[in-house]
């Protein structure tokens, strides 16, 4: 079998970590999934054995990864628009819409955001550890908008992955938020894991099972009966900015997940009603690949965001941001 090696040792012991979680934060590029494939057809071992995903990991181990050659993507290009922020050889930022779902995945085997990728790109696209999501680096939720970088080669994808799991990107992201928020700025730091009774949520946690997370905020402009915030992610975990919101009293408007309470309330005193989650991915800034110079990319507020804004304002006549309100 065609493919690469590499390898690399445990810096700490995570005793309450499992091994193919340890890896997606080593490789944010890659899904779960994909990496307990891999792990299961023993393309990842542990000191030249194999492992279980359930693994935790130990200070001083070896890990040893196979990466096998890219098989051929099975989703279908598709002539899909796209807002591009940026674009050369090696990479492109997007500006994601609300509403389309990043990759393939049951349910959504079409009109997803790789399938126009490989229409644009025609095929040059990386395809990392052999997964049918080419040139998806990192992710944003279906109904979150804004900044997404994608790899167009291997070395790229391999260098922004290990930007993100390094902590050296900068995002970040705008939201309207439930509630008049009196602290100007701050931070939220807070563990995440897996919600104990609803298990397809993520919650704020103090058992010591959770992974350390941290969310930088200010406020951006106080709204009637809601407060546009900035946040600034110093971690990527799953629903980070929501499930920190939420923690903090101030769920995210239009959630229907996290802070569903809130949301009902400011819809029956705002009178706003909104299609999603008001979250929006304005800013993102990494070393380029091949330059090794700063990218940034600022990605203007979507329709909705706008319109959402202006009601809150109590402006009649919505006029649409050009490039959100970083300050």
């Amino acid at each position: 079998m065609q493919g690469r090696s590499e390898t690399f040792t445990v810096e700490d012991s995570l005793p309450h970590e499992r091994f193919d979680i340890f890896l997606r934060a080593r490789f944010p590029g890659l899904s779960r999934g994909t990496i307990q494939r891999l792990i299961e057809e023993r393309h990842i071992q542990v000191n030249g054995k194999p492992i279980k995903a359930t693994h935790h990991p130990r200070a001083g181990e070896i890990i040893s990864i196979f990466w096998p050659e890219a098989k051929p993507a099975q989703a279908q290009p598709e002539k899909i628009a796209l807002d591009i922020l940026f674009e050369d050889e090696d990479l492109l930022v997007l500006n994601k819409p609300p509403g389309i779902v990043v990759h393939p995945a049951a349910g959504n085997a079409e009109h997803t955001l790789v399938n126009a990728l490989l229409h644009h790109c025609a095929g040059k696209l990386s395809g990392i550890g052999g997964v049918a999501r080419p040139g998806i680096v990192h992710r944003l939720d279906k109904d979150t908008s804004g900044c997404l970088v994608v790899a167009k080669t291997d070395a790229a994808h391999q260098s922004l992955a290990e930007q993100f799991a390094g902590r050296s990107v900068e995002k970040i992201y705008h939201a309207i938020v439930c509630g008049e928020m009196t602290k100007k700025s701050g931070e939220i730091s807070g563990a995440i894991a897996r919600h104990p009774i609803h298990r397809k949520q993520m919650a704020v946690t103090t058992d010591g099972k959770g992974r350390s997370a941290r969310t930088g905020f200010r406020v951006l402009e106080s709204l009637r009966g809601a407060t546009l915030a900035e946040a600034l992610l110093f971690t990527g975990r799953t629903h980070q900015i929501r499930v920190h919101f939420q923690h903090l009293g101030f769920p995210v408007l239009g959630d229907t997940v996290y802070g569903t309470r809130q949301n009902k309330r400011a819809k029956e005193i705002l009178n706003v009603s909104v299609p999603r989650q008001m979250l929006h991915a304005q800013h993102l800034a990494f070393l380029h690949p091949r330059t090794g110079k700063t990218q940034s990319c600022d990605a203007p507020y979507p329709n909705d965001f706008s319109e959402a804004l202006q009601k809150l304002r109590g402006v009649a006549d919505p006029v649409h941001e050009p490039a959100g309100v970083r300050k």
